[in-house]
């Protein structure tokens, strides 16, 4: 995925619009169909991005997959097709998320794992974070098996490692001294 200046500042410019017309947290929920349809569909993040499929066909597929968002995302996707720059939504829907998340006090917590996460787990975790930090707080987890097992939490700049993986360096250095 791109990440360039340009996306964040659409994606500025969509959340001063949302959060105006009272829309921010409907627009928010819009950014996050976009991230996860074009997250399933090589087909679609290919279509986006293909110099050769015309605009107006783009601008009409997108209108169409995307039918049920708000007027503000809407204006979003005609703005893009006046610009021509389709190529950059997922990437305005991945700023605009965590700008939002940030306006709203939220953090976002990575925590990794060897399998997917289970609802005692989150409980866990969410309690961990707790200690260290007073937002509210969304969970994102990043499935790695080379940790085997335990979990690697990182919230802002902190970072928590409760992996078998880790436990494992820690002892292999703790032997070479």
């Amino acid at each position: 995925m791109i990440m360039s200046r340009a996306a964040i500042r659409y994606a500025k410019a969509i959340l001063d619009i949302a959060q105006t017309s009272g829309k921010a947290e409907a627009v928010n929920n819009d950014m996050k169909s976009i991230i996860t349809a074009v997250a399933e569909s090589t087909e679609l993040k290919d279509f986006l991005s293909s110099p050769v499929i015309k605009m107006d066909v783009k601008k009409s597929a997108i209108s169409e997959i995307f039918s049920n968002v708000q007027a503000e995302t809407q204006s979003l996707f005609n703005l893009l097709f006046e610009n021509k720059r389709y190529e950059i939504l997922e990437s305005i829907a991945v700023q605009y998320t965590k700008l939002y998340d940030v306006s709203n006090g939220v953090e976002v917590a990575k925590v990794t794992t060897a399998f997917p996460i289970t609802a005692e787990l989150e409980t866990k975790v969410l309690a961990k974070i707790a200690e260290f930090s007073k937002n509210k707080i969304t969970i994102e987890n990043i499935v790695d098996p080379s940790i085997i097992g335990g979990f690697i939490l990182r919230v802002g700049d902190q970072q928590y490692n409760a992996s078998v993986a880790g436990k494992l360096s820690e002892l292999k250095r703790e032997f070479a001294n």
